[in-house]
């Protein structure tokens, strides 16, 4: 991030967003080098994958927690899409075994966060 913006948004703060916002750009970049032809097919689906994982947590953050809980479970389902559309890129030696490696890394990072998030909110709902 260059500049910080004067108008900042809660769900910013999440450390497992800014997370998942990084990885949108590393999956931005990677898919930059795959064949034309992956160019609607591979590439397209890995980005919008890993675009949704954010795009999810912010969407979901303001509503109530059954909704944040809703959306914490669609951008799961989306990094465990990443984790395919990865694999089928390695297979497809579009990247290399390392690069998969770091994806699923950053990947399983994120998705033990947001499970943890995803629990936090499931127990505060309970102790209500």
């Amino acid at each position: 991030m260059s500049m910080n913006s004067d108008y900042n948004f809660k769900f910013e703060d999440l450390q497992v967003y800014q997370k998942a916002m990084d990885f949108g750009e590393v999956v931005d970049t990677i898919v930059k080098s795959f064949p034309n032809h992956e160019l609607y097919a591979l590439s397209s689906q890995f980005r919008r994958a890993a675009d949704s994982i954010a795009l999810n947590l912010a969407e979901g953050y303001p509503g109530s927690d059954a909704q944040f809980v809703k959306h914490i479970n669609y951008a799961i389902y989306s990094a465990n899409e990443c984790i395919s559309c990865s694999t089928k890129a390695k297979r497809r030696l579009y990247i290399t075994f390392n690069q998969d490696e770091e994806n699923r890394k950053l990947i399983s990072e994120m998705t033990k966060m947001m499970s943890s998030l995803r629990n936090k909110i499931l127990e505060r709902k309970q102790s209500n």
